[in-house]
């Protein structure tokens, strides 16, 4: 299971109260945790922070994608042309 105790993202700093709506599912299962995650913001936060991080990854990711495939051509001729100096198996 993720530690939240020590994980980078959650740094104990200046907080702001809010109100949200959740499910009383979802605070249930929360409660159901064992004890040192039953602190719900603690707990909110960082998986809010995970899943920040994730969505980051996700949108690099999709920028490379996005660059390979507009210069695909290019580095198939690339790979082309390395294969073309390799001797025969």
């Amino acid at each position: 299971m993720f530690d939240i105790y020590h994980s980078r993202e959650y740094d104990g700093g200046m907080k702001v109260k809010t109100a949200v709506t959740l499910s009383q599912d979802l605070l249930e299962s929360i409660a159901l945790l064992p004890e040192p995650y039953q602190n719900r913001s603690m707990f909110l936060e960082t998986a809010v922070w995970a899943y920040l991080a994730r969505l980051r990854r996700e949108a690099i990711h999709a920028h490379d994608i996005e660059i390979i495939n507009r210069r695909s051509d290019y580095l198939n001729a690339e790979v082309m042309d390395a294969l073309a100096y390799q001797d025969p198996l």
